[in-house]
């Protein structure tokens, strides 16, 4: 009895490989997903956030109970971050057109002084900036940010409570979505 055996097709090869690649990105993907997941919002941080007193790179405290009452945007970042120094112009564009709308922005930069201070001269914001240091990543880690990574964005309602968060690059969409909340 002669027995041929067939071997896999370039096609069959093809669509092997794609379904092993596919598979790979979904599990790379879920594993990134669960890694820069927010975590809980620790107990008292929200308060602990709007008692906030930090000193600006202008020199001129920033008081985050100033904000209170009003829907809040909180953006981590840091000069030596390239996807922080990237979504700026989105965060000052959106503060420009929902401003009226009763919209805060507020940057907390996780950074030294005169690297802030020497940013924002050749790249202005419209929004207020205070200055966190290495206590931001703390703060951000108690508003959920196990990882300490950069960017991280929370929303804030005019209630003062979290409603949002987010680990990473902002986009467009993100912000869109938020504009609902308040």
């Amino acid at each position: 009895m002669n027995t041929v055996t067939s071997s896999p097709t370039a096609l069959q090869r093809r669509r092997l490989l794609a379904a092993v690649a596919a598979t790979a990105g979904l599990a790379g993907a879920g594993l990134a997903w669960w890694h820069y997941r927010p975590g809980p919002v620790l107990a008292d941080a929200e308060e602990a956030l709007w008692r906030l007193r930090l000193d600006s790179p202008t020199g001129v405290p920033l008081e985050m109970q100033a904000f209170r009452g009003r829907p809040v945007l909180l953006n981590f970042w840091a000069t030596w971050c390239p996807p922080c120094v990237e979504e700026l112009p989105l965060i000052d564009r959106f503060f420009k057109e929902h401003a009226a709308n009763g919209w805060q922005v507020v940057g907390l930069a996780v950074d030294q002084l005169p690297a802030v201070q020497g940013f924002l001269q050749k790249t202005p914001v419209s929004f207020p900036v205070g200055m966190a240091g290495l206590g931001g990543t703390e703060l951000g880690r108690s508003l959920g940010n196990l990882t300490g990574g950069l960017p991280f964005t929370v929303v804030l309602g005019a209630s003062g409570a979290v409603l949002h968060r987010k680990m990473g690059k902002l986009s467009a969409a993100d912000l869109q979505v938020w504009t609902a909340l308040k």
